[in-house]
């Protein structure tokens, strides 16, 4: 594994340093609350009152992020972004972090809580994107830079 799970400490000194905080969730999830300047891409979309695999995400990510940019993954709670960076490091993507956490927090295998992004009381961001919903993403037709793409 070449990529790190990361506190919600650590998740805001990358985004001060740059870093692409990518958020894995729903649209719907993405649209109620996240953190300022995500992009969304999720790795499960809804169907119904289930979340089902998004069979888009890695042709998203293939078309519209480059092998050697630094993503900073998150969920709700660490579990799709876990699976999330693991496909990308699979496809070749080189610059991953993921928030452990998550949005809302994750419990231990004794049912505590630790504060993710929203309940450690750091901003959230809502209402409309501008231009960084899973939607408008998809919208791009914009590929990477050749050097960062990878193979085809």
């Amino acid at each position: 594994m070449i990529w790190q799970r990361v506190s919600v400490e650590d998740a805001q000194r990358l985004i001060a340093d740059g870093w692409i905080y990518l958020d894995v969730r729903s649209e719907e999830e993405f649209e109620l609350a996240r953190v300022p300047g995500s992009l969304n891409v999720p790795f499960e979309i809804v169907q119904g009152e289930q979340l089902i695999p998004n069979d888009q995400f890695i042709d998203c990510m293939n078309q519209h992020f480059g092998r050697g940019e630094r993503l900073l993954l998150g969920c709700r709670s660490g579990r799709r972004s876990l699976h999330a960076a693991a496909v990308l490091e699979k496809l070749g993507f080189t610059e991953l972090r993921e928030l452990q956490t998550g949005f809302e927090g994750s419990r231990d295998a004794f049912g505590q809580l630790t504060p993710g992004w929203s309940r450690a009381g750091l901003p959230v961001e809502t209402g409309e994107s501008d231009g960084r919903s899973y939607r408008d993403i998809l919208s791009r037709r914009e590929p990477p830079p050749k050097d960062e793409a990878g193979p085809p």
